[in-house]
């Protein structure tokens, strides 16, 4: 896996808008202090998951594509609504 920086602002490969530095949880896991979070409302890996999570899950959710800045690993992260997780970007 390719090596991020804290510094260098990634990209989301699914609509080509900056991400957002997101606080992780005090008590996770993922050993860093923030996670790359898209939280554009118009990215379609967040428009279609609604309709996949309601099709495979039966839940009201969705999730924002992420990339941990110190791995590269990249995924999904769950909301529950459009403002879910919003209060914990840090600002540039």
């Amino acid at each position: 896996m390719a090596i991020m920086t804290e510094n260098k602002t990634e990209i989301c490969p699914h609509c080509s808008q900056p991400m957002q530095k997101w606080a992780t949880p005090a008590d996770s896991t993922w050993g860093a202090h923030f996670q790359w979070v898209c939280f554009n409302d118009d990215c379609p890996y967040y428009v279609k998951g609604w309709q996949w999570m309601m099709e495979k899950y039966n839940a009201r959710a969705s999730y924002r594509y992420k990339v941990h800045p110190l791995t590269g690993e990249k995924g999904p992260l769950p909301v529950w609504s459009s403002r879910a997780l919003r209060g914990d970007i840090i600002p540039d």
